[in-house]
């Protein structure tokens, strides 16, 4: 059992032990724990989805007539049948003068905007919207920096029940086509460059681009000041504050049921065309207000950052604090800019109490020597989220050693696929060194062997065996759902399979081990790449390292290829001493079979470590999506290499 890095001075004033109180109240339950909580949650599906529709006060016009039609029904179980709500309108629910949103960057001048003048932004762009014609069911997109106008063109999206869909501007033109085009939008808001790293990046021909491919659309929106001079020639383009109308009609929240489509999230397409998946509104909104009012505590006085661009889930996950009536922080830029301080700086200045960051962000910091705790008070940082890839126990010693020695650190992870998370931060629980602190309330997750059993304290498949609000509705222009059937239910027949590696401990903590699909099996023995990533990237001459197996002469290789620091040779010592460190602190199973020296190692423009495309290459295949990722021209170094070897 790893080390306990934290515990909850008191639990008595959180909401998980309130509601622990109200179902042993309500239900005539005894439950004195989380893992009584969370297994009364899964064996009590509508009890316990009705109880959170209650306890965080979900705005709607019409009531349910029965929370869900089958408990045993997966896929598309029905939730809430017969509800109406609006998105919107329960993230607009406050109307007063607390601050809703602060905004900072590189280099716009920093804003912060009231629910009430939040309010009456999305007001004037939902009039706008109607008024030339957009109505429920039609696609709006934004190519858009983290902007505060982000954020209000999604709610003026959703409050007429259109349905949003967002990429950041670091995407290519091609991998916001790939993702655009499937989906036909009508308007399309965008921005003629931003800022990053201190460089201005003109967008004017990626944006040319973009508008010229999609066809459908009837509105270019353009934010941004009118006096930078752009390149842009676009016939239907209208500036933002030329487009919203400050005479207006109030705002008349579209009432829709629990699953009318609210966002088109998309895959990340590194192996083949992204896919565009479809969420629901309702079970967008229960399923974030679970995770943000129980698993994070979150209050009205409560300031929230999440490190993200908008085309991260994160972002919408962020945006969802809104319903809770906190303030939520947006920053659009890099996050060493000017320097690997600024963002812990920023935390302190605004204190924030929820930090929200990826552990690719988390172990940069370390590696830069970055220490907030020499240089920011952060006094109010109560909580630090990460996610987007698993946080290593160096990590963890590294946020209690150089951060805070007393903030509560949730590891969570989930995904796009679901818009939420599967397991979680936990204010009732303890931080244990390397681990995600608990399953998510509603969540009937469990690590699966390939015969479907359920394991414990063993390495297995990431599953869900019950219905869940949060299950996306389907996937656009998916004939008979037969991509959403095979990419979820082809391994498992009635079961969610995510493609996580992950062991689930006897206390209920959670550890993952990386995605299945790029799990390495020498010998039969399944070993998840972040073994081998805690060990390797944690010697001092090693910059990265990505690892994968493949089939060479009938045999299953593992392959490591490691990023070296500046005037660091790849000598064969080097490779004697990096098998036995391996060896060492993982097993011999770990070793790998060759150990190769690259320039880069290739990520995906949300930070994530595209194994399975450098595996179809050794598999002799070529990766055809080159959109998703931040740095595709070093894909051709590992095909050079993949011939040499073959």
């Amino acid at each position: 059992m790893n080390e306990v890095l934290w515990k909850p001075k008191s639990i008595s004033a959180t909401k998980m032990k309130a509601l622990i109180e109200r179902v042993n109240e309500k239900f005539g339950e005894n439950i004195s724990s989380y893992a009584g909580l969370h297994n009364w949650s899964i064996n009590n599906l509508s009890k316990f989805w009705s109880l959170v529709w209650i306890d965080c006060d979900i705005v709607y016009s019409s009531i349910y007539d029965k929370v869900i039609d089958d408990i045993k029904k997966m896929p598309h179980a029905k939730w809430f049948e017969g509800s109406k709500l609006n998105f919107a309108e329960n993230l607009l629910r406050y109307r007063d003068e607390k601050i809703a949103i602060r905004f900072l960057s590189e280099k716009r001048k920093p804003l912060s905007i009231s629910y009430k003048d939040l309010f009456r932004e999305v007001e004037k762009l939902a009039h706008s919207l109607r008024s030339i014609g957009i109505g429920k069911g039609d696609r709006i997109v934004g190519y858009m920096p983290n902007y505060p106008e982000t954020i209000i063109a999604m709610l003026a999206t959703t409050s007429i029940g259109a349905i949003w869909s967002s990429c950041s501007p670091d995407f290519g033109s091609k991998g916001a086509l790939d993702r655009f085009i499937q989906i036909d939008p009508k308007v399309i808001f965008s921005t003629p460059s931003y800022s990053y790293n201190g460089k201005l990046i003109d967008l004017s021909s990626r944006v040319t681009e973009i508008v010229n491919q999609l066809k459908s659309l009837e509105k270019v929106v353009l934010i941004g000041n009118k006096s930078i001079s752009t390149n842009l020639n676009i016939n239907q383009s209208v500036f933002y504050s030329d487009f919203v109308s400050n005479d207006c009609d109030n705002l008349s929240f579209e009432q829709l049921p629990f699953d009318h489509p609210l966002y088109i999230m998309y895959s990340s397409g590194t192996t083949g065309p992204p896919k565009s998946i479809i969420h629901s509104s309702g079970g967008t909104l229960i399923q974030h207000v679970k995770e943000l009012y129980y698993h994070c505590d979150i209050h009205r006085d409560d300031s929230i950052f999440y490190f993200t661009t908008c085309g991260w889930m994160m972002w919408n996950w962020l945006a969802s604090a809104l319903a809770v009536g906190s303030t939520i922080i947006l920053y659009d830029g890099s996050p060493f800019y000017p320097n690997g301080e600024s963002l812990w700086r920023m935390a302190d200045k605004l204190k924030v109490s929820i930090f929200g960051t990826s552990a690719k962000f988390i172990d940069s910091s370390r590696r830069k020597g970055i220490a907030p705790s020499e240089f920011a008070h952060l006094t109010n940082l109560r909580l630090i989220l990460s996610t987007g890839s698993p946080l290593t126990e160096e990590n963890f010693d590294y946020v209690y050693n150089k951060i805070k020695g007393d903030v509560q650190l949730g590891s969570i992870s989930g995904g796009t696929d679901i818009i939420s998370c599967f397991a979680l931060s936990n204010p009732i629980l303890p931080v244990r060194r390397g681990e995600l602190q608990s399953l998510g309330l509603g969540m009937d997750v469990h690590s699966f062997d390939d015969n479907g059993n359920s394991l414990i304290d063993q390495r297995g498949e990431l599953v869900c065996s019950s219905p869940f609000p949060s299950m996306p509705v389907g996937f656009w222009n998916d004939k008979d759902n037969k991509k959403y059937l095979d990419t979820y239910f082809s391994k498992y027949s009635g079961v969610w399979h995510h493609g996580d590696f992950i062991r689930i401990s006897k206390n209920g903590s959670v550890k993952i081990f990386g995605r299945s699909d790029s799990t390495l099996n020498p010998g039969g023995v399944r070993i998840g790449t972040s073994e081998i990533y805690r060990v390797v990237n944690s010697i001092d001459y090693i910059d990265d390292s990505l690892v994968i197996d493949f089939e060479n002469n009938g045999n299953q290789n593992i392959v490591l290829f490691v990023k070296l620091k500046s005037n660091t040779e790849l000598t064969k010592g080097l490779v004697i001493s990096l098998k036995r460190v391996i060896k060492r602190d993982c097993s011999p199973k770990h070793i790998p079979d060759i150990i190769l020296s690259v320039e880069q190692i290739p990520y995906t423009l949300n930070g994530k470590k595209v194994e399975v495309a450098v595996k179809r290459i050794f598999s002799g295949q070529k990766v055809e999506n080159l959109a998703s990722l931040n740095n595709p021209e070093a894909l051709s170094e590992y095909y050079k290499l993949y011939k040499r070897l073959i």
